[in-house]
């Protein structure tokens, strides 16, 4: 997540004095710093981020289901989480939160080494000196293929596990019997689909962060409030926007067989336009935004960590590294 001015030249960076620790930007990195801070940094924020609020996305995958078990059925998420502990018990909101974090690490440190990599480069090749709008919207995006070919599989797994009788035991169990009944292609049936909700997400996500530091924290220095505050707003404006597309990677994952009997399909949903032809088959313009309360409730936290502790660690590393500019 966020991941500013980190490797620009000298001179393009507006305000930092030459003498250090005077003024200086603590996401200016040293020079010749290593990419490892950032993949450290994000593997930290993306493995928080996901497993922190964990029991909401699982209550949000069963309430984006188009045709749920009458026991299954929720009228919001505390309600919804009550009744699971209740009925199914206290881990079951947890199940497949292994596969998460196996995922999301990984992931993640992919995902902020290429950004920040990428933002330097296009602005750059923009000549902005500075924070670029387009810059963080075109680093997000580029960043975002290489985080998803990492998560997608993790995804399937996860989403197939978080649904009301789940019938896979364990990840491994899950993992196995997706691989046998429908092909290794099956972990990536929705990629498609998950970059065109995620790409715009991302880029949603970073320009709007970077728009509400720019009014919260204009001097870009370590500010926790700020990034929590800003990555809260971010959060929930790119998760309410991509909703829809986040409906349709769930089904798309799930293959939830009751909905798809229903329209008479036979085997295996796939295709994005398929989906969508599908979802509004079975719950109208409304089906679109099945789980919209849940995904934002859940997205502003998680979104708020990732962006503090990304913040915090990449303070503390590069502190570490370059002592002169405490």
């Amino acid at each position: 997540m966020d991941l500013r001015s980190a490797g620009l030249p000298m001179e393009a960076r507006e305000g930092i004095s030459s003498s250090p620790g005077d003024n200086e930007e603590y996401e200016s990195l040293p020079p010749g710093a290593s990419p490892l801070t950032h993949m450290m940094a994000g593997a930290v924020a993306g493995i928080l981020e996901h497993t922190v609020m964990y029991p909401v996305d699982s209550v949000k995958t069963r309430m984006q289901s188009l045709q749920p078990d009458p026991n299954a059925q929720y009228r919001g998420v505390t309600e919804a989480l009550k009744r699971i502990i209740r009925t199914e018990g206290l881990f079951t909101p947890l199940r497949g939160i292994n596969v998460t974090m196996l995922g999301a690490g990984p992931a993640h440190a992919l995902y902020f080494a290429c950004y920040e990599k990428m933002k330097t480069t296009v602005g750059g090749m923009i000549n902005h000196a500075g924070n670029s709008h387009v810059a963080n919207g075109v680093a997000g995006s580029l960043a975002t293929l290489l985080h998803d070919a990492v998560m997608n599989p993790a995804e399937v797994v996860k989403q197939r596990m978080q649904m009301y009788n789940s019938p896979y035991r364990s990840m491994l169990h899950c993992i196995q019997s997706v691989r046998r009944t429908e092909g290794i292609g099956a972990f990536y049936r929705s990629y498609t689909t998950q970059l065109f909700m995620n790409i715009p997400f991302q880029a949603i996500h970073f320009i709007t962060y970077e728009f509400t530091q720019e009014q919260l924290n204009p001097q870009r220095q370590y500010h926790p409030g700020s990034h929590i505050v800003s990555g809260a707003i971010a959060g929930a404006v790119a998760a309410a926007a991509t909703t829809p597309l986040d409906v349709c990677k769930t089904l798309l994952n799930t293959q939830e067989n009751t909905a798809l009997t229903s329209v008479h399909i036979s085997g295996h949903l796939s295709g994005m336009l398929n989906t969508f032809r599908t979802v509004y088959q079975l719950g109208g313009v409304a089906g679109f935004f099945r789980g919209i309360q849940a995904r934002v409730i859940y997205q502003m936290p998680s979104t708020a960590i990732a962006w503090s502790v990304y913040e915090f660690f990449k303070y503390f590393l590069t502190n570490r590294n370059n002592p002169s500019s405490r």
